[in-house]
């Protein structure tokens, strides 16, 4: 495929393999197996949905990258991937839910002729796409390597967006503003859950302007009343009701990046409790932003915020934002640092988070989130522009 079809530039993608072998050599790897498809999106620039059966991308230390699929998705590779035909391999259909062959047997014949069966080869352990059966049979055929795991090796390389990665996100806000005010806009006492998340679906996939709307990698969460209290349920064909807290937990897609957003929608007159749980949650978040800047850390984001909920004797327990930008479901969040207490991760200009201090409470939910950027100078920017506080519609 010509580099000038795909996604980013050609030096994006060798700045990006570049960063990788540098986190390869330091971690003893000589051949790294990806199987995250937004690892080998960022690796590669492959981009299907073909990733409930096994694929994965070679990366050795020298030479491009090795996309290796199904043979009918490999066509796929050949309209998405930045590199020449030759890296892009197929296996046999027979190999697709065989009770008698594995795909792995047929990737560990690609690193033989790669010359590593002996060699240290990482593989990501905890992730979703790689089973303990693919990881069984690949152990079975490369007897003399050695095998390290490789969990979250890429995802930590993407934690610092490049500037094209930055232009892709502000146009995911673009769609986020959209479609969080589609729902604020369409949620009225009576009308079915279902017939409003169908218009979210429409605002998203619709987009802005010439920005065209992706799928997002989460479906819209938007419980209501007592569902609320619960942080990922979806929807259903309930009528709203008065008296009932909605929350919004969305984001706008622009070619796989992501900039989710969360709003609170309550329809009739909200309970003083949600009024000073919503008080405190907007002068938390402001608090937050403010120690979001470069060379401070991700726990200082989480503890200028819950700093502020005591004295309002509010608590907040558990994570409270992470990073995004490029990513397939179930997930838009990119599975490395952490918003919470104890994480020490240094903050950087490029990096960029799903800044998340929801509230759940016994009886209601309240989400006012951001996605933020972290600027050279100064607090954090939140790149959607949608005014922060609970809605209410008496």
């Amino acid at each position: 495929m010509p580099i000038e079809n795909a996604a980013f530039s050609l030096p994006e993608y060798k700045a990006r393999i570049a960063k990788t072998r540098a986190a390869m050599e330091k971690a003893g790897i000589d051949l790294l197996f990806v199987t995250d498809p937004s690892n080998q999106a960022w690796l590669t620039g492959y981009d299907g949905w073909s990733f409930y059966v096994h694929q994965g991308v070679l990366l050795p230390m020298e030479g491009e990258p090795i996309w290796w699929g199904r043979g009918m998705d490999a066509q796929g590779g050949k309209r998405t991937c930045w590199m020449s035909f030759d890296n892009i391999h197929g296996y046999a259909d027979n190999y697709v839910q065989s009770t008698v062959r594995h795909p792995m047997q047929d990737l560990a014949g690609h690193i033989r002729r790669l010359g590593s069966e002996g060699a240290r080869i990482g593989v990501e352990m905890e992730n979703y796409y790689y089973s303990a059966k693919a990881h069984a049979v690949l152990t079975e055929e490369l007897p003399n390597a050695t095998f390290v795991d490789a969990t979250a090796l890429v995802n930590w390389q993407r934690l610092v967006k490049s500037g094209e990665e930055i232009a892709f996100i502000r146009k995911a806000a673009r769609i986020s503003e959209k479609v969080i005010r589609t729902a604020i806009d369409k949620s009225a006492v009576g009308v079915r859950k279902n017939d409003v998340v169908a218009e979210i679906m429409h605002a998203g996939i619709t987009g802005v302007d010439d920005i065209w709307g992706d799928y997002p990698a989460i479906v819209p969460l938007t419980p209501s009343g007592l569902d609320a209290t619960a942080a990922h349920l979806t929807w259903n064909g309930a009528p709203m009701k008065e008296g009932e807290a909605t929350f919004f937990e969305l984001s706008g897609c622009y070619r796989r990046y992501h900039a989710p957003l969360c709003r609170t929608v309550f329809l009739g007159k909200p309970p003083q409790s949600a009024l000073d749980a919503e008080k405190a949650q907007v002068e938390g978040i402001e608090a937050a932003l403010d120690a979001a800047r470069a060379g401070n850390r991700t726990c200082d984001i989480a503890n200028a915020f819950t700093s502020v909920l005591a004295k309002h004797g509010l608590k907040k327990e558990g994570r409270m934002g992470y990073p995004i930008g490029l990513s397939y479901p179930p997930d838009w969040g990119e599975r490395s640092a952490s918003i919470r207490a104890e994480d020490q991760t240094i903050l950087e200009p490029g990096m960029t988070f799903h800044f998340m201090p929801a509230l759940w409470m016994d009886t209601w939910g309240l989400e006012t989130t951001e996605t933020i950027l972290i600027t050279e100078n100064g607090p954090a920017e939140a790149v959607c522009n949608v005014e922060r506080k609970l809605f209410v519609k008496d």
